[in-house]
């Protein structure tokens, strides 16, 4: 172990009368050295520091410190100190608690401040951004609080209340289409009963915001799921509607692979003509050379040929390594 930064009389000193802010200059140092013994003692030197009751702006002050000396358990006893009144500074409060039980990998506490963060400003919960890990420059990496109280509920089990949370976007850019995807995938766990009437306002809510090929996955993860004939034929229904208004081959190909009439057999017979490869004229790795062949599983010893363990002559000559794969001849469905 390194020798220690200050000596022992000026460690005890600085515990005894040093503020949070050198404080926390000494905890990194502490933690950078990998010195536990000291570090144990400055933890619980915060959580005395200031003995309740401080105001607000003291228990931020404290509770900030003790996540930045990895101590996210005393953060939140520290916050329980104080109460605050509905307004701003209950939102700093309550986006801190949620900070310190995220970083304590307590879910249901988190959750817990996330609602109540959404009680207090509840059109904004989509728009919230929460600090996840501040980055080198000092500046955050953020997420929306939406999401996040999403993935809390999915963590404690709550699958059906994360799909729900989810599909309450109103937003209609990439990232609201995400969390659709993301709840889709939150359904596919939970009965029937449950599942249909979310994938329902999912698949309402991609074509609202016009997010065609979401609604394509939408729709091929409800087909691969169980569900009673009416379902299962409305949504092939659907898919196959959409790949005609889309003009995708490939995703009516795909909607009409297991229909047994002669007439959808007819119609996959004349799409699998319109499918070609994804290097051919149009597709979308047009001029990219193939791939080039795997080397050989064993080549040997040089100057060998055989067995090198066993020593056993070769059964048949040596041969290159197996050719590229043939393609599938399906294309990348057309884009909406």
């Amino acid at each position: 172990m390194p020798p220690p930064l200050i000596s022992e009389p000026e460690f005890q000193e600085l515990l005894r009368t040093a503020g949070l802010d050198r404080l926390n200059v000494l905890c990194r140092q502490l933690v950078d050295a990998g010195d536990d013994i000291r570090l144990r003692q400055l933890r619980e030197r915060l959580l005395t520091i200031h003995p309740a009751p401080q105001p607000l702006a003291v228990v931020l002050a404290n509770a900030e410190v003790m996540l930045s000396c990895r101590m996210p358990d005393g953060a939140l006893t520290v916050l329980d100190r104080i109460g605050p009144a509905r307004g701003a500074e209950r939102v700093q409060w309550l986006t801190l608690q949620w900070r310190a039980a995220n970083a304590a990998l307590d879910h249901r506490r988190a959750a817990l401040a996330l609602e109540r963060l959404a009680a207090e400003r509840p059109a904004r919960l989509e728009t919230l951004l929460l600090p996840l890990q501040q980055r080198t420059d000092g500046s955050w990496a953020t997420r929306s609080a939406l999401e996040v109280l999403a993935s809390h509920l999915e963590s404690a089990g709550q699958t059906s209340e994360a799909a729900g949370l989810l599909l309450l976007s109103r937003n209609k850019d990439a990232p609201a289409a995400e969390r659709l995807a993301q709840a889709a995938r939150l359904l596919a766990g939970l009965p029937p009963e449950q599942r249909e009437p979310l994938f329902e306002r999912a698949l309402e809510q991609a074509a609202a915001a016009g997010s065609w090929g979401l609604v394509g996955e939408l729709l091929a993860a409800q087909a691969s799921l169980p569900s009673s004939p009416e379902t299962a034929a409305r949504t092939a229904e659907r898919r196959l509607r959409l790949s005609r208004r889309l003009d995708d081959a490939y995703g009516e190909w795909g909607a009409l692979r297991d229909a047994a009439d002669p007439a959808s057999a007819e119609r996959r017979q004349a799409l699998r003509g319109q499918l070609r490869s994804p290097r051919s004229p149009g597709g979308h790795a047009e001029g990219l050379p193939a791939p080039a062949p795997l080397p050989p599983l064993y080549s040997g010893r040089p100057g060998r040929s055989g067995n090198a363990r066993t020593g056993a002559p070769p059964a048949t000559a040596p041969t290159p390594g197996p050719a590229p794969l043939p393609s599938s001849g399906l294309p990348v469905p057309s884009q909406p």
